[in-house]
Order: C-alpha cells, then sequence, then structure tokens
C-alpha cells in the first residue's frame, strides 16, 4: 500500500510538473535567442506574469515550513515580513520602476553606474554575488531540500544515511530547477512560476480549509470557531518585544529591508524590468502586493491550526520541532491523490526562488563584469550569441557552486535563519540606501557610495559579531540606525564635494510609459487589506474577543475605499 502511495504520489508529481515545463517551453522558445528575450522576457512581460513570478520568486519551502512553524510556537507577528511588504510594492509602482523603465535597464548595478560611476556598479555586483552565491542560492536549496526530506523519508526509501539524502535531494532539485533558468531565459522562468503559483494559490487555500475541518471534525465553521474563541493569544499579530517580530519593528529596520527586497533587490525585480510597458508593470507589482495579504491565511493559520490539533511544542504531545508543524498537517489532511500535487507546488515555489537567483546572478556576470571587461579587451561590440553562450556557462558554474555549499549549511552551528539574517544584512541597507539617495539627489558624487559600502560592511560586522555584547539592539532596529547614518554619510559627502554638474536622468522610449489609470485606488484597497488585517488579528479584534472599535474602524476603511475607486472611476475614467 505504502509502494503504491509513493508511486502515485511521484507519477502525479511528475505529470504536473511535465505540464508546467512542456507549456514555459511552448511559450518561451521564441525569446531566449536574444539578449533582451534572454534576459527581460524581450520586455514583453503582462502584469499577468509579472505578478506570479513576483509571488513564486517571493514565497518558497523556507516560508512555507517557517512561517506555519512560528505561528505554531508563537503567534502571528511574524506575518509583518509578509504584510508589510504591500508598503513596497507600492512604492516599487510609484516610485521606482517608473524611473526604472524610463532608462530602460537591464540590472540595479548598471543604473548604478549611469547615476555614479563604473566602481559603485563594481561594489554592488561584488555585494550581489557574494550574497547570491554563499547563501541566498544554497539555503534555497537546502530549506527546499530539507521541505522534501521531512515530508518524504528519503533515507529510508533509498536506505542511505542522512546527509547522502539531503546531497542527493538538493543535486536533483538543482539540476532540474536551473533547466528553466540556463535554457529558458526569464520568460521560462515567469511562466513556469505563474503556472506553479496558481496551484500554489489552490493548496494555499485547500490546506487550512482541510485543517480546519479536521479540527472541527468535519466541519468547517466548528474548527473556524474552536481556533477563533481558544487560546485567541495565538491570533496575536502584534509581536512584543518577546516575540519573533516586535510590532515596533515594522515602523523602522522592516521598512527598509522590505524595500530593499522589491525595490532593489536584482533577483525580484529583474521580472518587472522585463515589463511591456510601465501601467503593466504597475498592475504586476500591485497585484503581488494583495498576494502578499493572503500570507498569513495560506502560511500561518494552518501553523495555528497544527497548535490545536496536535497541541503546543512545549506540551507532552506537542511536536518535536516547531518546523514539522505544516508537514505534519499536510500529511493528516491531504488525500494520497493530492500530495503529487502538493510536491508538484513545493518543488515550483522552490525552483521558482532558485532559478529567478540564477538567471539573475547570471545577468549581473554577464553584464555588469563580462560584457564591461570584454569591450574594454576586445575594443568592439558584443554578439547576442556570445552573451548568451557566457550566461548559460555561468549559470551552470553558479549552480555547481550551490550544490557544493548547500549541504554545508546543516552544519551551521546557528541554523539557517540566522545565517540568512547576517549574510542579508551586510548588503541589503546599503544598497537601499545608495539607490534612494542616487535617486532622489542631483550632486552626491560617487565617494559617497564607496564611502558606505566599506562602513557598512566594517560597522555591521563590529555590531553583530564583536560589540553585540553591549549593543543589545534588535537587528531590525539595527537596520533603521545604519539605514540613517548611511543616507546622512552619502548627504553629507554631496555637501562638501558636490559633483560639478547635476546628474541629469536619461530617458528612454523602450517601452509605454503610461501610468496605470487605476494605480492609486488599487494601491488604496492593497494598504486598507494591510491595516484591516492587523486590526482582525489584535486585541481590537479577534484576540480575547471583538471589542467595540473593530466594526466602527473596518466601516471607515470601507468608506474610504469606496469614495477612492468612485472619484477615479467617474472622474479619471475617461483618460488613458
Amino acid at each position: 500500500m505504502i509502494d503504491q502511495e509513493l508511486t502515485l504520489t511521484l507519477v502525479s508529481c511528475a505529470f504536473f510538473m511535465a505540464l508546467v515545463a512542456f507549456i514555459s517551453y511552448r511559450q518561451s522558445k521564441d525569446e531566449s535567442s536574444s539578449r533582451d528575450g534572454y534576459f527581460l522576457a524581450g520586455r514583453n512581460l503582462s502584469a499577468v506574469f509579472i505578478a506570479g513570478s513576483l509571488l513564486l520568486t517571493n514565497l518558497s519551502a523556507e516560508q512555507l515550513i517557517g512561517l506555519n512553524g512560528s505561528a505554531y510556537g508563537f503567534n502571528l507577528s511574524s506575518m509583518g515580513w509578509e504584510v508589510t511588504a504591500a508598503f513596497a510594492t507600492i512604492c516599487m509602482a510609484f516610485i521606482f520602476l517608473p524611473r526604472y523603465l524610463a532608462g530602460a535597464f537591464s540590472t540595479l548595478p548598471e543604473f548604478l553606474n549611469n547615476r555614479f560611476d563604473d566602481d559603485v556598479r563594481r561594489l554592488t555586483v561584488i555585494l550581489f554575488m557574494l550574497g547570491y552565491g554563499l547563501v541566498t542560492i544554497p539555503s534555497v536549496l537546502y530549506s527546499g531540500s530539507i521541505a522534501v526530506l521531512q515530508l518524504f523519508d528519503v533515507p529510508s526509501l533509498f536506505n542511505i544515511s542522512y546527509s547522502r539524502a539531503l546531497v542527493l535531494t538538493i543535486v536533483v532539485i538543482g539540476s532540474v530547477g536551473g533547466v528553466y533558468a540556463i535554457f529558458g531565459g526569464l520568460r521560462a522562468v515567469a511562466v513556469s512560476d505563474t503556472l506553479n503559483g496558481i496551484g500554489l494559490l489552490l493548496i494555499g487555500i485547500a490546506v487550512p480549509v482541510l485543517g480546519l475541518s479536521l479540527l472541527g471534525e468535519g466541519s468547517v465553521v466548528s474548527g473556524l470557531k474552536i481556533i477563533s474563541t481558544t487560546n485567541t493569544e495565538k491570533l496575536n499579530a502584534i509581536g512584543s518585544s518577546e516575540d519573533p517580530t516586535p510590532f515596533a519593528t515594522l515602523f523602522t529596520g522592516m521598512i527598509f529591508a522590505n524595500l530593499f527586497y522589491w525595490c532593489a533587490n536584482q533577483y525580484v525585480i529583474q521580472r518587472t524590468l522585463g515589463a511591456k510597458s510601465l501601467a503593466e508593470g504597475q498592475k504586476g507589482v500591485l497585484f503581488s502586493g494583495f498576494f502578499k495579504v493572503l500570507v498569513p491565511i495560506m502560511m500561518m493559520i494552518p501553523g495555528v491550526i497544527a497548535f490545536h490539533l496536535y497541541g503546543g511544542p512545549s506540551s507532552p504531545e506537542g511536536l518535536s520541532s516547531i518546523d514539522l508543524a505544516y508537514p505534519r498537517l499536510i500529511r493528516d489532511v491531504l488525500p494520497t491523490y493530492a500530495s503529487g500535487f502538493f510536491l508538484a507546488v513545493l518543488l515550483g515555489a522552490v525552483f521558482s526562488s532558485f532559478n529567478s537567483l540564477l538567471n539573475s546572478a547570471a545577468t549581473l556576470f554577464c553584464l555588469d563584469v563580462y560584457e564591461p571587461w570584454e569591450k574594454v579587451r576586445s575594443g568592439g561590440e558584443i554578439t547576442d550569441q556570445q552573451i548568451l553562450k557566457v550566461a548559460k556557462t555561468a549559470s551552470i558554474v553558479i549552480a555547481l557552486f550551490s550544490f557544493i555549499v548547500a549541504p554545508l549549511l546543516q552544519f551551521a552551528p546557528d541554523g539557517l535563519w540566522q545565517i540568512i539574517r547576517i549574510f542579508t544584512g551586510f548588503y541589503n541597507i546599503p544598497v537601499i540606501a545608495i539607490v534612494i539617495v542616487g535617486l532622489f539627489s542631483k550632486r552626491v558624487p560617487a565617494l559617497g557610495p564607496k564611502l558606505v559600502i566599506g562602513f557598512h560592511v566594517v560597522a555591521y560586522g563590529l555590531l553583530k559579531f564583536v560589540l553585540d555584547d553591549i549593543v543589545t539592539l534588535h537587528f531590525i532596529h539595527l537596520y533603521a540606525v545604519l539605514f540613517f547614518i548611511e543616507v546622512g554619510i552619502m548627504l553629507l559627502v554631496g555637501h562638501y564635494r558636490p559633483t560639478a554638474d547635476n546628474w541629469t536622468y536619461e530617458r528612454s522610449h523602450e517601452v509605454d510609459m503610461q501610468p496605470w489609470r487605476y494605480g492609486v485606488p488599487c494601491a488604496t484597497s492593497l494598504m486598507s487589506c494591510v491595516i484591516g488585517l492587523y486590526l482582525l488579528f489584535s486585541p481590537v479584534g479577534v484576540v480575547g474577543g471583538f471589542s467595540a472599535l473593530f466594526v466602527p474602524l473596518i466601516g471607515c476603511l470601507a468608506a474610504l475605499n469606496v469614495t477612492v475607486w468612485w472619484y477615479y472611476i467617474n472622474r479619471r475614467g475617461l483618460r488613458a
């Protein structure tokens, strides 16, 4: 019976993955033979593919496992990392994206070269490549493999040790996922992400519904009543200083961490740089923000359900690790015939993050390292065929390197999450500070960003490793402190050693720059959803019972949305 179930799971998984691969190939085969086609999908991505690719690029196994584990062990406070990203997507849609598309930039370092100089470009490429190669890409492979190992007993299945099973899983996942990025380019990545995103939404909705049904002994309503009236502190999103994500951090460093991720992180913004128009790019980015608002329902409520089903981590009958909450619930609620579909979705989410990182790392290397160097060396133009050959070779080398690094993460003394936090902190804040100053100042010279990069690496390293016993500030608050210091450094340099001439933005006409006419009301609704979620999952809402303020506050949000949408439909509806 077990063999039959496993065979059914693997066959159905292979079917769904093959279907995604076939559709991706059909959609991208004509656009992967040119430079713009391979790196930017021919600058022809629509809102649907941008939103779907952003969703799957952002969400992977670490969210499925980690966020549900956090909800199971603590509460919903960690939803702040996901939900507040909606604000960053709004900033991307209205502030950053119009400037990126107007300049027809292919990479963020290309913009920094245009704004400052080639040395700033090289330094940011080094930061990105070190972060991607040493931590981000290997951690995606490692966390995805851990999820597969938790759901399926691979060591027993093949009669091998856990370490060998981990290496085998990493190589298989990386090899299959790398095919999209290496041979299909960005459009293949975007199409496969969108299809897998549909599957993730289906699973994301089905698991909490089936979990509530199991908790309520066949009744979803009864299950919902149990989690909303019993141990309601598990539904609290207003984190205290003892929780994984204190509420105050939402208004300090998390703002800048999210701004970096959604507005300046190459592997995330690359699909928006391939938008066919500003309007399509804005729609795609804003729609992805609405998906982020759904994350607590899809990726945290199942953890709360697991708490009620299996007991808390401190109880005798509780799970041995909080990271087992989601895999255990999946095994208990999904029927056998659906487990293959879930495995395909899980692997699709891992593939998405992996191949997006691989494609972006190859893009950075080819366009910001190889091409400038080769032009200086040869003194001539480089053909698309040369660039694509180097891109595919670079992708293969980066993938093979990640296969070596990923298994080593199991020996990290502080765990995967701590390593990701430490290494991301080395480059996220200086990059977003430099981008913001670059966009909104005219005479800050290249010296400013160079000083900031050196200062940040040294200061952050000291604060994290040497002075961590003295400086006990939460690392997210530390992000904000360093951000303002570094912006101040650049502005001081600009004041005392300004450039001779004002920087002027050179506009291109690669795509239509007409903004989406419903962008503002859509952004209003998005922020209203964020505020509404925090009202719901707080002492004003379901935690401890609904207060008298909940309905009037929700009513105010609804009235605001009706007013804004009415104005834009009736006053601006005829404008293009």
